[in-house]
Protein backbone atom coordinates (compact mmCIF):
# COMPACT_ATOMS: atom_id res chain seq x y z
CA UNK A 1 0.00 0.00 0.00
CA UNK A 2 1.36 3.49 -0.95
CA UNK A 3 1.74 5.86 1.93
CA UNK A 4 2.18 9.61 1.20
CA UNK A 5 2.21 12.95 3.52
CA UNK A 6 -1.38 13.90 1.91
CA UNK A 7 -3.38 15.66 4.60
CA UNK A 8 -6.84 16.06 3.12
CA UNK A 9 -7.63 12.40 2.83
CA UNK A 10 -11.21 10.89 3.76
CA UNK A 11 -9.55 9.02 6.63
CA UNK A 12 -7.74 12.22 7.94
CA UNK A 13 -11.05 13.82 8.20
CA UNK A 14 -12.55 11.51 10.17
CA UNK A 15 -10.03 11.02 12.39
CA UNK A 16 -10.62 15.23 12.30
CA UNK A 17 -14.23 14.87 13.16
CA UNK A 18 -13.18 12.40 16.14
CA UNK A 19 -10.73 14.82 17.40
CA UNK A 20 -13.80 17.77 17.56
CA UNK A 21 -15.79 15.35 19.50
CA UNK A 22 -13.45 15.61 22.24
CA UNK A 23 -14.66 19.50 23.65
CA UNK A 24 -18.37 18.30 22.59
CA UNK A 25 -18.23 15.09 24.91
CA UNK A 26 -16.71 17.01 27.72
CA UNK A 27 -19.11 20.05 27.54
CA UNK A 28 -22.07 17.30 27.81
CA UNK A 29 -20.78 15.54 30.66
CA UNK A 30 -20.09 18.39 32.65
CA UNK A 31 -22.69 20.97 31.81
CA UNK A 32 -25.55 19.84 31.25
CA UNK A 33 -24.42 16.64 32.14
CA UNK A 34 -26.18 14.84 29.18
CA UNK A 35 -24.80 11.58 29.47
CA UNK A 36 -27.01 10.11 26.91
CA UNK A 37 -26.06 12.23 24.31
CA UNK A 38 -22.14 12.03 25.83
CA UNK A 39 -22.59 8.28 25.16
CA UNK A 40 -23.42 8.49 21.72
CA UNK A 41 -20.19 10.74 20.95
CA UNK A 42 -18.45 7.81 21.96
CA UNK A 43 -20.40 5.66 20.06
CA UNK A 44 -19.69 7.98 16.68
CA UNK A 45 -15.79 8.09 17.29
CA UNK A 46 -16.04 4.62 18.06
CA UNK A 47 -17.24 3.70 14.90
CA UNK A 48 -15.14 6.44 12.94
CA UNK A 49 -12.51 4.89 14.50
CA UNK A 50 -13.35 1.74 13.03
CA UNK A 51 -14.13 3.13 9.39
CA UNK A 52 -10.87 5.30 8.91
CA UNK A 53 -9.27 2.52 9.09
CA UNK A 54 -11.42 0.67 6.43
CA UNK A 55 -11.44 3.91 4.13
CA UNK A 56 -7.43 3.68 4.50
CA UNK A 57 -6.83 0.32 3.14
CA UNK A 58 -9.80 0.52 0.53
CA UNK A 59 -9.12 3.51 -1.03
CA UNK A 60 -5.44 3.54 -0.83
CA UNK A 61 -5.44 6.63 1.43
CA UNK A 62 -2.61 5.62 4.05
CA UNK A 63 -0.58 8.36 5.47
CA UNK A 64 2.12 9.64 7.83
CA UNK A 65 -0.85 12.11 9.63
CA UNK A 66 -2.95 9.04 9.83
CA UNK A 67 -1.28 6.66 11.19
CA UNK A 68 -0.16 9.97 14.60
CA UNK A 69 -4.06 10.90 14.49
CA UNK A 70 -5.63 7.73 14.91
CA UNK A 71 -3.97 6.82 18.02
CA UNK A 72 -3.58 9.91 19.42
CA UNK A 73 -7.54 10.56 18.95
CA UNK A 74 -8.15 7.44 20.80
CA UNK A 75 -5.46 8.59 23.75
CA UNK A 76 -7.56 12.09 23.55
CA UNK A 77 -10.81 10.44 24.29
CA UNK A 78 -9.70 8.04 26.96
CA UNK A 79 -8.14 11.60 28.92
CA UNK A 80 -11.15 13.37 28.15
CA UNK A 81 -13.46 10.42 29.77
CA UNK A 82 -11.56 9.77 32.74
CA UNK A 83 -11.52 13.59 33.28
CA UNK A 84 -15.17 13.54 33.10
CA UNK A 85 -16.15 10.17 35.10
CA UNK A 86 -13.41 11.71 37.96
CA UNK A 87 -14.82 15.28 37.89
CA UNK A 88 -18.81 13.26 38.53
CA UNK A 89 -17.13 10.80 41.19
CA UNK A 90 -18.28 8.09 39.03
CA UNK A 91 -14.02 6.32 39.43
CA UNK A 92 -11.19 7.13 41.92
CA UNK A 93 -8.81 9.91 41.07
CA UNK A 94 -5.70 7.05 41.45
CA UNK A 95 -7.44 4.85 38.47
CA UNK A 96 -7.93 8.17 36.52
CA UNK A 97 -3.99 9.18 36.88
CA UNK A 98 -2.99 4.96 36.49
CA UNK A 99 -4.00 5.46 32.86
CA UNK A 100 -2.21 8.40 31.65
CA UNK A 101 0.88 7.86 33.44
CA UNK A 102 1.49 4.95 31.40
CA UNK A 103 1.45 6.78 28.73
CA UNK A 104 3.50 9.89 30.06
CA UNK A 105 6.26 6.71 30.63
CA UNK A 106 5.83 5.87 27.32
CA UNK A 107 6.46 8.94 25.53
CA UNK A 108 9.34 9.61 28.02
CA UNK A 109 10.83 5.89 26.55
CA UNK A 110 9.77 6.99 23.17
CA UNK A 111 12.16 10.11 23.43
CA UNK A 112 14.76 7.74 25.04
CA UNK A 113 14.44 5.56 21.94
CA UNK A 114 14.52 8.37 19.35
CA UNK A 115 17.70 9.89 21.01
CA UNK A 116 19.60 6.81 20.18
CA UNK A 117 18.34 6.29 16.97
CA UNK A 118 15.22 4.13 17.05
CA UNK A 119 11.37 4.67 15.08
CA UNK A 120 8.72 4.04 17.22
CA UNK A 121 7.66 0.32 18.80
CA UNK A 122 6.31 -1.97 16.91
CA UNK A 123 2.72 -2.60 17.64
CA UNK A 124 1.27 -5.83 18.98
CA UNK A 125 -2.26 -6.82 19.59
CA UNK A 126 -2.30 -6.35 23.84
CA UNK A 127 -2.54 -2.79 23.45
CA UNK A 128 -5.10 -2.77 20.65
CA UNK A 129 -7.53 -5.25 23.20
CA UNK A 130 -6.43 -2.78 26.43
CA UNK A 131 -8.12 -0.25 24.55
CA UNK A 132 -11.01 -1.88 23.66
CA UNK A 133 -12.09 -2.86 26.90
CA UNK A 134 -11.65 0.67 28.43
CA UNK A 135 -13.79 2.31 25.26
CA UNK A 136 -16.58 -0.29 26.49
CA UNK A 137 -15.98 0.14 29.92
CA UNK A 138 -16.35 4.36 29.82
CA UNK A 139 -20.39 4.60 28.58
CA UNK A 140 -21.17 1.65 30.68
CA UNK A 141 -19.98 3.18 33.68
CA UNK A 142 -21.85 6.37 32.66
CA UNK A 143 -24.76 4.32 32.34
CA UNK A 144 -24.10 3.14 35.78
CA UNK A 145 -24.73 6.16 37.14
CA UNK A 146 -28.56 6.25 36.39
CA UNK A 147 -30.99 3.95 38.97
CA UNK A 148 -32.84 0.37 38.30
CA UNK A 149 -31.67 -2.87 36.75
CA UNK A 150 -30.17 -1.73 33.90
CA UNK A 151 -27.53 0.57 35.70
CA UNK A 152 -26.64 -1.62 37.77
CA UNK A 153 -25.93 -4.48 35.55
CA UNK A 154 -24.24 -1.64 33.56
CA UNK A 155 -21.98 -0.36 36.41
CA UNK A 156 -21.14 -4.33 37.08
CA UNK A 157 -19.97 -5.12 33.97
CA UNK A 158 -18.47 -1.50 33.14
CA UNK A 159 -16.20 -2.09 36.40
CA UNK A 160 -14.91 -5.42 35.25
CA UNK A 161 -14.38 -3.92 31.65
CA UNK A 162 -12.43 -1.19 33.68
CA UNK A 163 -10.49 -3.19 35.48
CA UNK A 164 -9.34 -5.40 32.75
CA UNK A 165 -8.60 -2.58 30.25
CA UNK A 166 -6.37 -1.31 33.18
CA UNK A 167 -4.74 -4.30 33.43
CA UNK A 168 -3.96 -5.02 30.38
CA UNK A 169 -3.09 -1.22 29.44
CA UNK A 170 0.11 -1.20 31.73
CA UNK A 171 1.14 -5.01 30.70
CA UNK A 172 1.25 -3.56 27.34
CA UNK A 173 3.62 -1.05 28.63
CA UNK A 174 6.03 -3.22 29.91
CA UNK A 175 6.12 -5.30 27.16
CA UNK A 176 6.45 -1.73 25.42
CA UNK A 177 9.12 -1.21 28.31
CA UNK A 178 10.75 -4.77 27.62
CA UNK A 179 10.92 -4.25 23.58
CA UNK A 180 12.73 -1.11 23.96
CA UNK A 181 15.52 -2.68 26.01
CA UNK A 182 16.34 -5.63 23.62
CA UNK A 183 16.19 -3.28 20.80
CA UNK A 184 18.30 -0.47 22.93
CA UNK A 185 20.78 -4.35 23.93
CA UNK A 186 21.09 -4.62 20.07
CA UNK A 187 19.73 -8.10 20.69
CA UNK A 188 16.62 -7.64 18.51
CA UNK A 189 15.62 -5.35 15.45
CA UNK A 190 12.06 -3.89 15.40
CA UNK A 191 9.61 -5.28 12.65
CA UNK A 192 8.37 -2.53 10.14
CA UNK A 193 5.63 -0.79 11.69
CA UNK A 194 1.69 -1.58 10.34
CA UNK A 195 -0.20 0.63 7.94
CA UNK A 196 -3.15 2.47 9.05
CA UNK A 197 -6.15 0.46 8.61
CA UNK A 198 -4.44 -3.00 9.03
CA UNK A 199 -4.88 -4.99 12.61
CA UNK A 200 -4.09 -3.30 15.14
CA UNK A 201 -3.07 0.16 15.52
CA UNK A 202 0.05 0.89 18.47
CA UNK A 203 -2.26 1.64 21.65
Amino acid sequence: MREDTRVLTLPNVLSFARLAGVPLFLWLVLGPRADGWAIIVLAVSGFTDWLDGQLARRLHQTSTLGKLLDPFADRLYILAVLFGLAARDVIPIPLAVALPARDVLLAILLLFLRSRGHGPLPVHFLGKAATFCLLYAFPLLFLGEGSGTWASVAQIVGWAFAVWGTGLYWWAGVLYAYQARQLLRGTRTAPPAREEGSAPHLR
